[in-house]
C-alpha cells in the first residue's frame, strides 16, 4: 500500500533526513546507490532512437543526481536543480547561460572574489559590461538599469564584509526592467534564507561549504524557478559539465545532518561575536545577528538564522603599515584555528580577508579585516584560542 503524506507542514531536519529518496525504490536500502555510469543501454531501436526512457546517458543525470537534485528542490522550491562541479562554477555557469555579448550585468560590489575575477576577465574578454553597486542600494538599483541588463546578482550576506541586501526591492527592480535575478545564498543555505520566496529566480551554492561539511569534497548547486530552468539546464548540457556521482552522494549524505551541525555553527558563532564585541584590540565586529551590525534590521526581516561565518576588524591603530604585521600575529597565534580557505566544515578556520579589489563598498578604515569560521569545537575552547591571538596582535605597537 503507498502512504500518501502531507510533506507541506515538515520541519526542515525532517525534510532534510527524507528528502530526495525513496527507500522502497531500492529494496528498501535508506540510502540510494551510487551510480557509476556513462552509457545506458537502451531495449530496442525504436526507445534509442527517441530517447524514450528517464536515463539516457549519465551526463544528463543518474538515480545518484536525481537524489541530490530533488533533495535541493525540496528545500528550495524550486523547479530543478543542476550540480556542478564546485561553487565557482555554480557562479559561472548561469552567468554563462543568461548572458551573451552586448549585454549589461549589474554585481554586487561585495562580491566573493573569484566571481568579480570571472566577471573582470573571461566575461569582459566577451564583449559583457559589468557595474559594481553598493550592496545597501535596495530600490535605487533602478538608477543603474540600462535597457540591455539582463542580469542582477546579488550575495547577502556580502562576502568578508557581511552586507546584507535588500533582496524583495532589488527583485521588484529587476523584474520590472526584464533582468534575471541570481543570488549567492552560500552563507545562509536554504534553512536561513529560501531566496526564491524573496524574488530570486537563481539560487547558487557552494556545496563544498556547509552541505557537504567536512571539508572533503567539491560541488556547486544551482537551482531555479520554472521560467528559467529550461536555459540553465541547457547551458549545462552545452559546457559539458556536471557533478560525479561520488561527490554527489557525500553532499547528499551532508544534507541529512546539515541542520543540526548549522544550528551548532550558529549557536557557537553568535556567542563568539557577541563576546568578541568591545573587547580591547577588536574595533567592530561583523555579524548580522548582531543589534548594532547595521544590517540587522534587514536580517531580522527576511532571515531564520546565521551562520558560523563572521569578522572581526582589528584596532589596527593609525600606522597602516604594521597592519598587516597585527594580523599575521594574530594568525600565528591560534592554535585551533586552521589558517585555511573555504569553510563550512566541522573545523575553525581563519583567514585575513584582502578587500583591495572593491570600488564601491569600501573596506573598513580601523584595520584589517579578520574572517573566522566557527567550527564544531566547544566555544569556550575557541574563544580562548582567539582572545589569545588578539594578546599577540596588541602587541604590535
Amino acid at each position: 500500500m503507498t502512504k500518501k503524506t502531507d510533506k507541506s507542514n515538515w520541519g526542515s531536519n525532517t525534510v532534510l533526513a527524507h528528502a530526495g529518496n525513496n527507500p522502497q525504490d531500492y529494496f528498501g536500502f535508506v540510502n540510494p546507490p551510487v551510480v557509476h555510469a556513462s552509457t545506458v543501454l537502451f531495449p530496442d531501436s525504436a526507445t534509442m532512437a527517441g530517447r524514450n526512457q528517464k536515463y539516457t546517458y549519465a551526463i544528463h543525470g543518474t538515480p545518484t543526481s536525481d537524489a541530490l537534485s530533488e533533495a535541493v528542490d525540496a528545500l528550495e522550491g524550486s523547479a530543478g536543480t543542476i550540480i556542478v562541479p564546485s561553487g565557482l562554477a555554480a557562479v559561472t555557469i548561469p552567468l554563462l547561460a543568461f548572458l551573451k555579448t552586448g549585454d549589461h550585468m549589474l554585481m554586487v560590489d561585495s562580491v566573493y572574489h573569484p566571481t568579480r575575477r570571472f566577471c573582470d576577465t573571461l566575461l569582459r574578454d566577451i564583449g559583457i559590461e559589468v557595474t559594481y553597486y553598493d550592496p545597501l542600494i535596495g530600490a535605487d538599483i533602478k538608477s543603474l538599469i540600462q535597457t540591455n541588463t539582463r542580469v542582477v546578482f546579488t550575495e547577502s550576506p556580502g562576502s568578508n564584509t557581511f552586507e546584507i541586501q535588500d533582496i524583495p526591492a532589488i527583485s521588484e527592480v529587476a523584474h520590472d526592467h526584464g533582468a534575471v535575478v541570481m543570488m549567492d545564498n552560500t552563507w545562509a543555505t536554504p534553512l536561513y534564507f529560501k531566496a526564491l520566496d524573496f524574488g530570486v529566480d537563481i539560487s547558487i551554492h557552494a556545496a563544498t561549504k556547509y552541505p557537504g561539511g567536512h571539508s572533503d569534497v567539491m560541488l556547486g548547486l544551482v537551482s531555479a524557478n520554472a521560467q528559467n530552468l529550461a536555459r540553465l539546464k541547457d547551458t549545462q548540457m552545452l559546457l559539458g559539465v556536471c557533478g560525479s556521482p561520488d561527490d554527489s552522494y557525500q553532499i547528499l549524505r551532508g544534507l541529512r545532518t546539515m541542520g543540526v551541525r548549522l544550528e551548532q555553527h550558529r549557536k557557537s558563532a553568535l556567542e563568539i561575536a557577541q563576546a568578541l564585541n568591545g573587547m580591547p584590540g577588536v574595533a567592530r565586529v561583523l555579524h548580522p545577528a548582531l543589534p548594532d551590525f547595521p544590517g540587522h534590521a534587514l536580517w531580522k526581516r527576511d532571515f531564520k538564522g546565521s551562520s558560523g561565518l563572521f569578522s572581526i576588524v582589528l584596532d589596527g591603530g593609525p600606522d597602516q603599515e604594521k597592519w598587516v604585521e597585527k594580523a599575521h600575529a594574530f594568525l600565528d597565534a591560534l592554535e585551533i584555528f586552521g589558517l585555511g580557505y573555504s569553510w563550512g566544515g566541522y573545523e575553525s578556520l581563519a583567514v585575513h580577508a584582502h578587500l583591495d579589489d572593491r570600488t564601491i563598498a569600501k573596506k573598513p578604515s580601523e584595520g584589517p579585516v579578520m574572517r573566522l569560521q566557527i567550527g564544531l569545537e566547544d566555544g569556550a575552547d575557541l574563544l580562548n584560542d582567539l582572545q589569545s591571538a588578539l594578546a599577540a596582535a596588541n602587541e604590535i605597537a
